[in-house]
């Protein structure tokens, strides 16, 4: 029995997730900013579930609530970081109150929770540490570039952690989905408050672009990406990073297949900036 850890809970796949945990016998404290929609799993799995309402943006808030966790499960096993936002817009449109805010959200909340959870983690000598990424943290696209910027943050500072974490076995994996079948463009997207006549190409590239998020036909299953949730936390050897959905796979590999293949092409001159070899 494993005791978790989930942010973003309440809906999309933190609820699933938590589901899937709770399904499987473990123990599972469900952190969300409204634990209203919450109600129903905690008629469900009385015992095993505990809601946790909470800001992961408030640092002082969520020191006390992986406190207040640890105290009534007595461990922490699977601490998961799903909690976060997008918004919609161009660089050039983005407000400074709106890029503050999802910084907070996506960046700096999963770090608060990572200080948090880790002095329990080490001291237990194990643990497993959940990035929920997305596709947009390995290639960045247009009218998205905050959401990316967030997620590509997250993506370094996993990375480092991981490096940091593994002497006291700890895993650190990044999940990288691509489009869930989830409301997530309708609850979880927002949209800057000042456009700009110059992008309006750009917003309906973006809008067609979004079009089977906006109308909930996304192909990427929840429950099944739960699945592999459980699959990644149960091995042996966890992975450093796994995408999620064929989109996301096939993206990926592109991208970086054309960005290996723009490094090769310049090798030369990146190579000529060294110092000459001493005779």
């Amino acid at each position: 029995m494993k005791a978790w850890f989930i942010t973003g809970a309440s809906r999309g796949l933190g609820r699933a997730f938590t589901e899937a945990a709770l399904g499987r016998g473990d123990l599972v404290a469900g952190v969300a900013r409204d634990v209203g929609p919450l109600k129903d799993l905690v008629d469900r799995y009385a015992g095993a579930f505990m809601p946790v309402q909470l800001d992961v943006t408030a640092r002082a808030d969520v020191l006390l609530a992986v406190d207040r966790v640890h105290e009534v499960f007595g461990r922490l096993d699977v601490v998961v970081n799903n909690a976060g936002h997008g918004v919609l817009g161009a660089i050039e449109e983005a407000g400074e109150a709106e890029t503050r805010g999802l910084l907070d959200a996506n960046l700096l909340g999963p770090m608060w929770v990572v200080q948090a959870a880790l002095p329990y983690l080490r001291a237990q000598g194990s643990g497993h540490i959940v990035q929920v990424s997305s596709i947009a943290g390995v290639a960045a696209f247009p009218m998205v570039g905050l959401y990316c910027m967030s997620k590509w943050a997250l993506e370094a500072m996993s990375e480092s952690l991981a490096e940091e974490v593994r002497p006291f076995g700890i895993d650190v994996t990044l999940l990288e989905p691509g489009a869930m079948r989830t409301d997530w463009a309708h609850t979880s997207m927002r949209r800057v408050a000042t456009t700009l006549d110059a992008y309006a190409d750009a917003w309906d590239a973006r809008l067609e672009a979004m079009s089977s998020e906006f109308d909930r036909q996304q192909p990427g299953d929840p429950a099944r990406a739960a699945d592999l949730l459980l699959e990644i936390v149960d091995h042996a050897s966890p992975p450093r990073r796994v995408l999620m959905g064929s989109g996301a796979f096939d993206l990926a590999v592109d991208r970086h297949r054309s960005t290996l293949a723009e490094w090769t092409a310049w090798e030369r001159s990146s190579r000529g900036v060294d110092f000459p070899p001493a005779d």
